[in-house]
């Protein structure tokens, strides 16, 4: 009798912990079932955002009168001819840079892992008004939808462990348009920049430099007005644009620095430029990307970085012809929207 007691006692804990299993996995099913479905950019992971939640930006300041209010438009194609290396011959002219940090570019012809600034002139370009400058930035890559992305561990698309920089892979893509503008300055009239000037914007080391440098800006074609340091997902149709907004206050001396930004820096949150420098053409690049919503995408970037949005950056270095960048000063300091786009090389 003790036996068979002991049985049913047991039987009955078993019946009362399995009603007490299946209530918790009812109300957890059912919490479930009530939470909102991730959207789009939540499922895509913490460096992208939904366009449409990142706000507003503040507009331009009102100009004062007598500054430099034009602009000057021009096309150097969109590098459909695919040129493209590891090279930056601002930081490290003459060198070779990673194999996973790959650069896309407009404008000078001959940048190769073996250019200098003073060999670039006289290599040709892609620009349809003889501009021989050279603008470069790193490439975007779509990622294989068999491969989730990045996760920031080094794991290779099939899963296995990788190397130092085996996580840099997927599609180059090229923009579907390039858009380049010089902007006046909205306190003072412009001044030439002088031949090889170098200016770069972003820093491609933001995550481990601590972001100060950071100046990653990202949009949607038909949201232009909010801007992110993150991937954005744009609404069907819509394109991804990456936006490179250029220092322009110049110290008046220098073609270059230590840094390779002491000489030439950005204007204050009025637009004016600080004490001892001058204000010279503003360049903004605008490049567009056709990414369908849900597409993982990434930039290249160096190890550690994360292939983080917030470390996209681009360079140029001067070469205008000088009568081509005294129409550039003439176009902004008269106000002037001059626009000298025609059929590029590139």
């Amino acid at each position: 009798m003790r036996k068979a007691g002991a049985v049913r006692r047991g039987a009955l804990a078993l019946t009362l912990a399995l009603v007490v299993t299946g209530v918790a996995f009812g109300v957890r099913v059912a919490a479930d079932a009530g939470s909102p479905a991730p959207s789009t950019a939540e499922l895509l992971g913490p460096d992208y955002v939904d366009i449409r939640t990142v706000p507003s930006g503040s507009a331009d300041p009102e100009p004062d009168p007598g500054s430099a209010t034009g602009t000057y438009t021009w096309d150097c194609g969109r590098n459909s001819n695919g040129h493209r290396n590891t090279a930056n011959v601002v930081v490290v002219p003459g060198m070779p840079g990673p194999a996973h940090h790959v650069h896309d570019y407009v404008g000078n012809l001959s940048t190769d892992v073996s250019s200098t600034v003073d060999t670039l002139a006289g290599g040709g370009t892609t620009c349809a008004n003889g501009d021989e400058s050279t603008y470069y930035w790193p490439v975007l890559r779509t990622l294989s939808t068999a491969h989730p992305g990045h996760d920031g561990a080094g794991t290779r698309p099939d899963g296995a462990s990788a190397s130092p920089g085996a996580e840099h892979f997927g599609e180059i893509q090229v923009p579907v348009s390039l858009m380049l503008t010089f902007y006046g300055n909205p306190r003072t009239p412009v001044v030439a920049m002088p031949s090889l000037l170098r200016a770069t914007m972003g820093d491609a080391v933001a995550i481990t430099n601590g972001g100060a440098r950071a100046q990653a800006t990202w949009t949607c074609s038909d949201t232009p007005d909010r801007r992110t340091t993150r991937y954005p997902v744009c609404a069907p149709g819509q394109r991804v644009l990456r936006v490179f907004d250029f220092p322009s206050c110049w110290d008046g001396r220098r073609v270059d620095s230590t840094d390779h930004r002491q000489h030439v820096v950005f204007p204050s949150a009025g637009g004016g430029c600080p004490a001892a420098t001058f204000a010279v053409p503003r360049l903004r690049l605008v490049a567009a990307y056709d990414i369908a919503p849900g597409t993982r995408y990434q930039i290249d970037a160096f190890d550690g970085q994360r292939n983080s949005p917030l470390t996209d950056h681009a360079f140029f270095v001067n070469l205008m012809p000088e009568p081509l960048m005294a129409r550039v000063v003439r176009c902004l300091n008269s106000g002037e929207a001059c626009d000298d786009k025609t059929t590029p090389v590139g």
